[in-house]
């Protein structure tokens, strides 16, 4: 076994990405305080083919340094979005006719391996402040709150974290 040289990996160029099909999914990043979160969620959206990335409220915005740092240049091919409110932002959403999900535990919250897609819908997921979640705003515009199952000392994921998991739970149910 030997590891692949990036030229092995046949990757896309900037204008393939951006001509490709996306998946159907926009990740909404309501009010993340940390701009290399911000990033790494970027990195994740041009891997998984992410149609776009919605950022809302204090969320930092490109050019930012400390999106660079861990984005690697995705914010170059991922299309975004910035808008100040939750309500300018779900508004937009529902033009799009995308379902709404806040990842957030909740009453009601449904386990992610639980919850049933579509894959012949369109989904905004929407992740929260690291400290503060999900706005209710967006709580209370959501068609349903999922919740990564955790099972450790921990109330939460690292907001990145939990983006990477449920994008990838989300685009392998549509490549399947």
């Amino acid at each position: 076994m030997r590891k692949l040289k990036l030229d092995e990996l046949n990757r896309l160029s900037t204008d393939e990405f951006k001509n490709a099909t996306k998946n159907p999914v926009i990740i909404v990043l309501d009010n993340i305080r940390s701009a290399m979160n911000v990033g790494s969620v970027f990195r994740t959206s041009d891997a998984f083919l992410i149609e776009e990335i919605i950022l809302v409220g204090i969320t930092a915005q490109p050019p930012n340094r400390e999106i660079q740092k861990t984005a690697l240049g995705a914010t170059e091919t991922v299309t975004w979005k910035y808008f100040s409110t939750a309500t300018e932002c779900i508004q937009y959403l529902r033009e799009k006719n995308y379902t709404i999900l806040s990842v957030e535990q909740s009453d009601n919250s449904v386990m992610l391996p639980d919850f049933k897609i579509d894959i012949n819908g369109k989904y905004a997921l929407v992740l929260g402040n690291e400290v503060d979640g999900v706005s209710y705003d967006f709580i209370h515009n959501s068609q349903s709150c999922i919740e990564v199952p955790q099972f450790g000392t921990k109330h939460s994921l690292n907001v990145s974290v939990c983006a990477g998991i449920v994008t990838w739970y989300f685009i392998t149910r549509f490549l399947n």
